[in-house]
């Protein structure tokens, strides 16, 4: 009996040493935080003091850059990114800037009260915003003198491309005596501002291409990494495994840092209020609409994924639309890491976000009461008691690595998966096609010819029309990156006008395509546990062709709009 004793009392002094060292870190703990503690209450001023230290550094900065004959024609991208910051340490401090807001809401609403009284018919007041925003795009489109990019003649075909897009549309409208105008018309007037603003300003072109700047930096820091499991031969490489996915990778692990501190739900709010208020929208549509450019469509219906069962048929198109008009944040990155011009890449991810309301709202309009109906509201990522919770920032950035791998080998299997079985059908279809003596017989052959009427009505010069439907055609198909690929590094494709380089470029810069509805399908499947599988796969297909209009859209915009492309570097074209 002596012997169990005896490792008893070891047993038990073993316990108490762990539970002193127990406590003596729970005091420590606690008298750091006291510590910090009084440090707040003697200086409660120190939050202050920071800020304007911060705001003094910053302003010396930017002062510097306007005396300098040197920087000042870089004035800017500082200047914007200078006001940017002051703003939020003022209202760190102050509630200026919602005062400010208030009486801007005041008087919007006095004036448009005016105005609607002027207007008590609503159908006039209808007309009256049809007609400015018609009078918009002719005035922005064809006033303009004309280029060797630009001809009015296809001004006009891009024009008559988005009626037809429209006109398409209502006709074939899930219920078009229940269409919201009001968001459709906005949505159409936004996405066209948007496009003049980045296509004929100098300013609008500046601050886009400064984030194109960051997005390729960003591809070259996911280079170093290439480079240091490999050597930097490979890291140059433009293949896919070794180009777009070690970019994909990086970039989700660098965003979580962001949502670690809450930027990306701040940026993602102020956005998805923004179209809340203006395109009368619900809270749920307008937070995923807002989301899906900056993180894909499956995180962005993670926002409100409590939400989801109770979404109605018109929302979960809405969802899904947004999603499959535009392309994510992550993928934006790889794709520029291919040569393609980074600045068409990232207007049309901000244009597909009023684009996919309008063309969603025109499509399958709402008929029931949204549960989200004048309210807003952003749901958290993680709860308090969430034991996935990262407690640090380190803890974020490695669960956003390992969350970037898996959407990265998603990525990889999808592309494996779904080109070969399009090869496995293409090789049915040629042998079929072999006894009718039609050689290369394909459904990228078959929808190429489909699809040309619409390639033609993007504004895409006469002799590429054919070459622009066949890239459409594979992307439909495949996927969009096959066809960036074909279009930057295959003849004749890669040897077309800047014109129609950048044209395709904005209508292939989204997610609609039958690999991403399969993808679709089970998110949304697995967000709703099921219960709303009937209703997702019964507008998930009218979904795909709605987003695949609204990029379309964007690109016969950008048709209109294109005026002098010397500024754009849009990869092997060298011909205008």
């Amino acid at each position: 009996m002596e012997a169990p004793r005896k490792d008893q009392d070891i047993v038990e002094k073993d316990l108490g040493v762990s539970l002193e060292k127990e406590v003596s870190t729970d005091a420590q703990s606690d008298s750091s935080r006291s510590y910090m503690l009084k440090i707040k209450s003697r200086f409660p001023w120190y939050k202050l003091a920071i800020s304007i230290f911060v705001g003094a550094f910053f302003t010396a900065w930017w002062l510097s850059i306007l005396i300098q004959d040197r920087t000042r024609p870089k004035w800017l991208i500082p200047t914007v990114f200078y006001w940017m910051l002051m703003i939020r340490l003022i209202t760190l401090h102050t509630r200026i800037l919602p005062w400010v807001f208030s009486k801007c809401q005041y008087v919007w609403y006095f004036v448009t009260e005016r105005l609607y009284k002027l207007m008590p018919q609503r159908y006039q007041r209808l007309l009256v915003g049809a007609t400015v925003t018609v009078a918009v795009m002719l005035v922005g489109g064809f006033v303009p003198t004309e280029t060797e990019f630009s001809k009015r003649q296809d001004r006009a075909v891009s024009f008559f491309g988005i009626v037809v897009a429209i006109a398409g549309l209502y006709l074939t409208s899930n219920n078009r005596s229940k269409i919201n105008w009001n968001t459709v018309i906005g949505g159409m007037l936004m996405q066209f501002i948007v496009a003049l603003f980045v296509l004929r300003t100098s300013a609008g072109y500046d601050i886009f291409n400064f984030i194109s700047v960051l997005a390729r930096e960003l591809l070259g820091f996911a280079k170093e990494g290439v480079a240091f499991l490999t050597n930097h031969d490979v890291a140059n490489m433009g293949m896919f495994f070794f180009a777009v996915l070690p970019s994909v990778a990086f970039f989700v692990a660098f965003v979580h840092i962001w949502y670690y501190f809450g930027v990306i739900q701040w940026a993602i709010g102020k956005f998805a209020y923004f179209f809340f208020w203006s395109l009368k929208v619900s809270g749920a549509e307008s937070v995923a609409a807002a989301a899906s450019p900056f993180i894909g469509i499956g995180e962005s219906a993670v926002l409100i994924k409590d939400l989801m069962p109770l979404l109605t048929k018109a929302e979960l198109h809405q969802v899904m639309t947004s999603g499959f008009s535009t392309i994510s944040g992550a993928v934006l990155v790889g794709y520029i890491g291919l040569g393609l011009n980074a600045e068409a890449l990232v207007t049309s991810c901000v244009m597909s976000i009023p684009a996919s309301l309008a063309v969603s709202k025109l499509r399958y309009p709402e008929t029931e009461e949204p549960v989200t109906a004048g309210k807003f509201q952003i749901q958290k990522s993680h709860d308090e008691n969430d034991p996935d919770k990262p407690q640090n920032v380190l803890q974020a950035f490695s669960q956003g690595a390992t969350l970037g791998i898996r959407i990265a080998g998603t990525m990889l299997a999808q592309c494996l998966c779904i080109i070969a079985l399009v090869y496995l059908f293409n090789g049915i279809l040629t042998w079929f096609g072999n006894f009718w003596g039609i050689n290369h017989f394909s459904l990228e052959l078959i929808l190429s010819y489909i699809i040309y009427p619409i390639s033609f009505l993007l504004g895409t010069p006469r002799n590429e029309v054919y070459l622009v439907s066949k890239l459409l055609a594979t992307k439909f198909i495949q996927n969009e990156y096959v066809s960036y690929t074909m279009m930057m590094t295959q003849s004749p494709y890669k040897d077309m006008s800047k014109r129609g380089i950048l044209i395709a470029t904005y209508a292939m810069c989204g997610f609609s395509n039958l690999g991403s509805m399969g993808i679709t399908l089970g998110v949304l499947n697995t967000l709703t546990q099921g219960s709303r599988s009937a209703d997702v796969a019964s507008t998930i297909f009218s979904a795909l062709i709605s987003g695949g209009i609204s990029t379309s859209i964007s690109a016969a915009i950008a048709g209109m709009l294109i005026h002098d492309l010397g500024g754009y570097n849009l990869g092997p074209a060298n011909n205008a």
